[in-house]
């Protein structure tokens, strides 16, 4: 892909209403996404009055950065797919919160492709968060769990 050729991508992209684009030629691949804004929207509540909170959209969770502090270590997703914490639907997870983890144990698979891709701790420690609802779709790079290094 030539310089060109991404100016005139980021031009067609500023120009629409598409929210994400990706592009790929050969092994060059090129992704465009707008960054979400805070919306004020009003959520009802049974036990207290409605509250204003900022839209995260559809699939809104916990902002990582609230959940984990600078001691914890993030494993992140190495691909595009569907999380899972169990094996099937009727077994039980990999692991909970609290659970101690060695490297190379399984904490979850992530669904790409028809392939099922075992993801694995690369740290001895304790999980402390889980950062992502079972049968979600999830981005290259998200936070999947927070652990504490021994």
């Amino acid at each position: 892909m030539t310089n060109q050729e991404i100016k005139e991508l980021l031009q067609i992209f500023g120009e629409s209403d598409v929210a994400e684009m990706e592009v790929q030629r050969g092994e060059n691949r090129l992704r465009l996404r707008r960054a979400l804004k805070n919306q004020e929207v009003e959520v009802p509540t049974a036990t207290a009055p409605a509250i204003h909170t900022p839209s995260l959209g559809p699939t809104a969770a916990v902002p990582k950065a609230a959940v984990a502090d600078a001691n914890h270590i993030l494993v992140k997703s190495p691909i595009v797919g569907t999380y899972f914490d169990a094996p099937s639907p009727d077994a039980p997870p990999f692991v909970k919160i609290g659970d101690t983890v060695e490297p190379g144990q399984v904490l979850c698979i992530i669904e790409s492709m028809k392939l099922m891709n075992e993801i694995e701790a690369e740290m001895a420690g304790t999980l402390v968060h889980k950062l992502v609802e079972n049968g979600r779709p999830v981005e290259y790079g998200e936070a999947l769990f927070a652990i504490r290094p021994k």
